[in-house]
């Protein structure tokens, strides 16, 4: 492979907004694609997975290189030398690569892959957090975690179907089969940009993981219920249970962010799900309000994400240990709070996008021995982990009021 200045640059740039400045990897490559109106699809591919492949592995190759944040132009340029290096591509004869040390690069490789934290390339916290919970599993589920993820498709059932959605992608040159473990399932057989397909355009389907599948599936809304959706954000699941419910029964979609919700409004019409209606939770009346009127409850809490971090890499290094056990604490809250809006024999269903137990398992069990909680008994749970199923780290449970 043959380097080229402006791709090298502009690569180095992106790096350098996310790790100094703090940047969103997803957002700030959507910008920098957007610089040069000259590159072509190779040109952007090129920048896209050198950018995540830097953030994914950003403490080996910087441990390699012999530098530390807050990285300078050159500190960026010694860690792109690294990656070329361990990619087999020869470095050009450019000032930024002069007596780049190739050999010692990979010899520093081999001895750091025999470290689970440098191999891993995870903060030291995060490293002594997932053993203390996973134990062995932690090495596999970690590594898992670094490799990168399948693209997964839901079909809308109010629009079309798996079969339908399979042959309209072919159409456009792009390939996919459908997934056994969910019903509305289709994983593309190699990455391809399927917000540009006509069948994304006319609401045919929404990129969604088939962990996240199964919770609306756990859930199982029929139509003519009344469902909340009580952590909804941008409504990824909410739809789901739109397409279940076949746009018949009442949606409540509550979140804190507004913005969010206007994101599920504006994806709700592209997909023509009609049942959903917003609410900004404000103040704890809102909550109150429903009490005890919901079929079936959704809480789709907010979490530590460990579950998806081949999805979002740069989640690694803005992530602090503080975050996560704050988090546990807001999880039981919401599940002491949520809980109340669901009907005498209705069912909940607790789920989060992390593997640790102290984020799942253990949530649901302390609830449980709570005073809101023994109205409730434990129907089933599951933890999907990434290195046994290939499928992003999920944790449900579905839950019964008594």
């Amino acid at each position: 492979m043959r380097l080229h200045r402006n791709l090298v640059f502009a690569v180095v740039d992106c790096l350098q907004l996310i790790f100094n400045e703090n940047k969103y990897a997803d957002k700030q490559l959507h910008k920098t694609l957007k610089l040069d109106a000259r590159w072509g699809s190779r040109d952007r591919s090129f920048i896209a997975e050198t950018v995540y492949d830097i953030v994914r592995w950003k403490r080996l190759y910087a441990e390699i290189a012999e530098v530390q944040v807050p990285f300078s132009r050159e500190n960026l340029f010694r860690i792109f030398a690294v990656w070329a290096t361990l990619k087999g591509i020869r470095l050009p004869d450019w000032p930024q690569f002069v007596g780049t040390p190739t050999r010692r690069i990979k010899g520093k490789f081999d001895e750091l892959s025999k470290i689970r934290k440098f191999k891993a390339s995870i903060p030291d916290w995060l490293d002594a957090l997932g053993y203390d919970e996973l134990g062995g599993l932690w090495d596999n589920e970690i590594n898992a975690q670094n490799d990168k993820a399948p693209v997964v498709l839901r079909a809308n059932r109010l629009l079309s179907n798996r079969n339908s959605l399979i042959n309209a992608l072919a159409k456009e040159n792009i390939y996919a089969k459908p997934v056994s473990i969910v019903k509305d399932g289709v994983i593309l057989n190699e990455r391809a940009d399927v917000f540009k397909t006509e069948a994304f355009q006319n609401g045919w389907f929404e990129v969604q993981d088939t962990s996240s599948q199964m919770v609306a599936e756990l859930l199982a809304p029929r139509p003519g219920e009344r469902v909340v959706d009580t952590c909804a954000g941008a409504g990824g699941k909410t739809l789901h249970i739109a397409s279940l419910m076949q746009n018949k029964g009442q949606i409540i979609a509550l979140d804190i962010y507004q913005k969010k919700l206007q994101e599920l409004k504006r994806r709700a019409r592209r997909s023509k799900a009609f049942n959903i209606e917003t609410r900004p939770i404000t103040s704890s009346k809102v909550i109150k309000k429903l009490k005890g009127s919901a079929d079936k409850v959704l809480i789709d809490a907010p979490c530590s994400g460990l579950g998806v971090l081949r999805r979002n890499p740069d989640a690694k290094w803005k992530l602090k240990k503080e975050f996560v056990e704050s988090i546990k604490t807001t999880q039981q809250a919401i599940l002491q709070d949520y809980s109340t809006i669901v009907k005498k024999g209705g069912t909940l269903v607790y789920a989060t996008c992390s593997v640790l137990p102290s984020e799942n398992r253990h949530q649901v069990d302390a609830f449980l021995k709570s005073e809101n909680g023994k109205n409730f008994k434990l129907i089933s749970d599951k933890s999907i982990l990434t290195h046994k199923t290939g499928q992003d780290g999920f944790y449900m449970a579905k839950l019964q009021s008594i």
